[in-house]
């Protein structure tokens, strides 16, 4: 002992620093909770997952077996090995019930008032005895309905056992049995079977003849199960403190939406064998499809496109099929635009007429488009031109192609109709009466979405790249459970109306390590327009964006302007804009309605930005975000209208850690008098721009340890017709000038906390209209 003790003390002197002990979690239960393999099988157990969801202070020991109850733990031993290991401090959760049940096995069966109430009654008191900290859990919820729906508890008298052990040892409880059980119904009698082993034959190969088992936990359902554990810990302040936040603080780790990702049948079909040439020359659309109703004729499976140059027109995709591009390989979709037929769709959140789209997906589930192959829009034939954005040769080389210029030799059109839809601006709004082939000479001006999915569920987007789309890239409508991953998206700058990513009333999305460079909007979240939009009445909700570049956009991260059906809980992180318009951009006009709340920034950097890096706009006017040389606009007019449900609201914005080197201004918040954007938070800003931020009809905004290196710091900050706008720790690269101007009188008040004013000293202007603002500092 007295040589531990000289020892601790030599490293201490030396300065080395013991480790320190973390403080640990012991899980002992069954199957619902324990380790599972991970190659080739789809199972896990949520206590498996729960280590993701806490902090790297804590160190999880799961001893919890598949298939054992309380009893049959006691009696091989297992609880008198976690006994050996307990120490004071430590954290035991305790979860049994589903094998204590089986009354015809001899080895588990265990009484729930006798065998599995003095077990667990045993289970408490020796963990005590060590001084660790016993947790009681109820067991987890199988799936099961009835015939009507409704559904069905299966575990009888055990959960009320715990619950009592809980309340009289005054042990701490965590509900599992109540919580999944209402998780389950609020995905139903088909969309719980995710949470499940619901695997059809030759999908893993530790499942190969497939299983439908309504007790084990897929990797969705797991990672569900270990956030309502950990949702009940901070309820409950159990051991809370050591529940992991996120990215973004105001949420911890559990909080974040919960994402299922398809898989699929190992089976292959490639096109070769349906009659697919890669010669570049033959049109492969027959093959390609044919292929793809053989697969899913088949049950599903992948479909395989090889290596090579493929010519096609419009593919549809069929449920339980993944098309997947090898290394090399480029599907071409033809520029003649007469293969591509019009067809019920949308554009611009509104039901449209719209030429096919290259690819397309309705009312399917478990889709995918994988691999690392190139799907080649062919958009220079459909999208007008405007010739400022060329150079003089580059133009005269696109309109000796073909097509028509307009009278002052501005803009090139791919046909005549195309010239003759954009004089009218129809765009094909199917309003009552009309008829697809009532656009027939226009069609051309209807140029489709390079890949469309509506009414979806469980889509997978992955590796692949999309370049040169004839209008927005990827368009997802009302679909649910969507990862894009590692996806690139390459389209001309020019290129009008190429979105990169376009998710319109959708639900549960992950977009994670994508690069787009594009002639549009990057991640553009949308909900319909106008008064469809609030019919229809989906937001757009539960996505998180991370990881991910955007080049050339008109912005980085961007929320409207059709965004009526609303927008909440959207999670941006980790990404960086280059040379975007406007780097997180939120823009709406009044008509649209919708409420978008509820929306998380954090670690973004930005760099060379035309525009704003940070923009709320309320009068957005369907223009470029920056004017090209010589372009004069109007600022829009002042009005204060009545509130009604097409007023627009934005509140609850939570924006962290923003870098920017290279803006013409750091931020810009303009909203409308009836209706101030409101409860917008902004921590950690360090921004070299041109001019610094810019408030109007602004509410219950803060800025918190903000650093300002602006070119032009008259003023540094100005204010109009706002109120309660507070600054902690406004600091700025010394420029004596004005600081801050602040008009108006809509009951103006700005605080300003810890702002470094020491290169100003007496050149420290304040205004407020004519009079002295209302200034505090401190």
């Amino acid at each position: 002992m007295k040589r531990i003790v000289y020892f601790t003390l030599l490293l201490a002197l030396l300065g080395f620093e013991l480790p320190e002990k973390k403080v640990r979690f012991f899980m002992i239960g069954d199957s619902t909770m324990a380790d599972k393999p991970l190659a080739g099988n789809p199972e896990r157990g949520w206590g498996q997952l729960f280590p993701q969801l806490l902090t790297s202070e804590v160190e999880v020991r799961n001893h919890a077996v598949n298939g054992r109850s309380t009893k049959s733990f006691v009696k091989e031993g297992r609880w008198d090995s976690v006994m050996k290991q307990l120490r004071s401090g430590d954290y035991v959760f305790i979860q049994f019930g589903h094998n204590d049940s089986k009354i015809t096995d001899s080895n588990r069966y265990a009484a729930p008032q006798t065998t599995y109430r003095n077990s667990l009654i045993r289970f408490v008191n020796d963990a005590r005895s060590k001084g660790a900290n016993p947790i009681l859990v109820t067991p987890v919820m199988r799936r099961k309905f009835d015939s009507k729906g409704a559904f069905v508890d299966q575990h009888g008298e055990y959960p009320g056992v715990v619950r009592e052990i809980a309340k009289q040892m005054n042990v701490q409880l965590i509900d599992l049995h109540q919580s999944s059980q209402k998780l389950i119904e609020q995905h139903g009698v088909e969309g719980s079977k995710k949470m499940f082993l619901w695997i059809d034959p030759r999908h893993y190969t530790a499942m190969f003849e497939g299983k439908k088992d309504d007790t084990h936990f897929s990797d969705y359902g797991a990672i569900s199960v270990a956030s309502l554990v950990c949702a009940e810990m901070k309820q409950k302040n159990i051991a809370a403190q050591y529940l992991k936040v996120s990215v973004h603080p105001e949420k911890y780790e559990y909080e974040l939406p919960k994402i299922y990702s398809p898989h699929f049948k190992k089976d292959t079909f490639s096109v070769v064998n349906y009659g697919a040439k890669n010669d570049g020359i033959t049109l492969n659309t027959i093959a390609i499809n044919k292929t793809i109703e053989a697969c899913a004729a088949n049950g599903g499976g992948v479909v395989l496109i090889p290596a090579g140059l493929w010519l096609t027109g419009p593919i549809t995709l069929k449920s339980n099929v993944e098309l997947h591009t090898a290394i090399n390989s480029v599907i071409l979709f033809t520029d003649d635009r007469k293969e591509y037929p019009l067809v019920k769709s949308s554009f611009e959140g509104v039901n449209a007429a719209r030429c096919q789209s290259p690819i397309t997906a309705e009312g399917l589930e478990n889709i995918a488009i994988t691999g690392h192959g190139i799907f080649h829009g062919s958009g220079d034939a459909w999208r007008p031109l405007k010739r400022n954005k060329l150079t003089e040769s580059e133009w005269k080389k696109h309109i000796a192609r073909g097509g028509v210029v307009t009278e002052d030799k501005t803009t090139w059109y791919s046909s005549a109709g195309a010239l003759k839809g954009s004089l009218t601006n129809n765009i094909g709004k199917l309003l009552p009466g009309l008829e697809l082939k009532d656009f027939e000479e226009i069609r051309d001006f209807l140029r489709p979405n390079m890949l469309r999915i509506l009414d979806c569920k469980n889509v997978l987007l992955e590796g692949v790249t999309f370049e040169n789309s004839p209008a927005w890239t990827m368009h997802l409508v009302t679909s649910q459970h969507i990862t894009i991953k590692n996806v690139s998206v390459k389209n001309p700058w020019y290129g009008q109306n190429t979105d990169a990513l376009d998710l319109e009333a959708c639900a549960n999305v992950l977009v994670d390590g994508c690069k787009f460079d594009t002639g549009d909007d990057g991640i553009c979240i949308k909900s319909g327009r106008d008064e469809e939009g609030r019919k229809r009445g989906i937001p757009t909700e539960n996505v998180i964006a991370k990881n991910t570049t955007v080049y050339h956009a008109h912005g980085g991260f961007v929320i409207g302007s059709e965004m009526s059906g609303g927008a909440k809980n959207l999670f941006v992180s980790d990404c960086s804009f280059i040379g975007t318009d406007i780097g997180l951009r939120f823009k709406t006009v009044r008509g649209r309605g919708g409420v978008v709340e509820n929306i998380y920034a954090a670690n973004i950097n930005m760099k060379d930005i035309p525009g704003e890096a940070i923009s709320f706009d309320m009068y957005y006017a369907a223009k470029d975000p920056v004017p090209l040389a010589g372009e004069e606009r109007a600022l829009p007019k002042v009005e204060i209208l009545p509130v009604t449900e097409a007023t627009p609201i934005f509140r609850n914005f939570y924006i962290n850690n923003i870098v920017c080197n290279g803006a013409a201004k750091a931020v810009f918040v303009r909203g409308i008098p009836e209706m101030r954007v409101s409860n917008v938070v902004f921590n950690n800003l360090k921004m070299k721009t041109d001019k610094g931020i810019e408030c109007t009809e602004a509410q219950g905004i803060s800025f918190n340890n903000v650093y300002l290196q602006p070119t032009d710091t008259n003023p540094l900050v100005h204010i109009q017709n706002s109120a309660d706008i507070s600054f902690n720790e406004l600091r700025y690269a010394p420029n004596p000038a004005m600081i801050m101007s602040i008009n108006g009188d809509r009951n103006g008040k700005v605080k300003v906390t810890g702002a470094d004013l020491s290169s100003f000293k007496n050149k420290t202007e304040f205004r407020y209209g004519a009079n002295t603002a209302l200034l505090e500092l401190k």
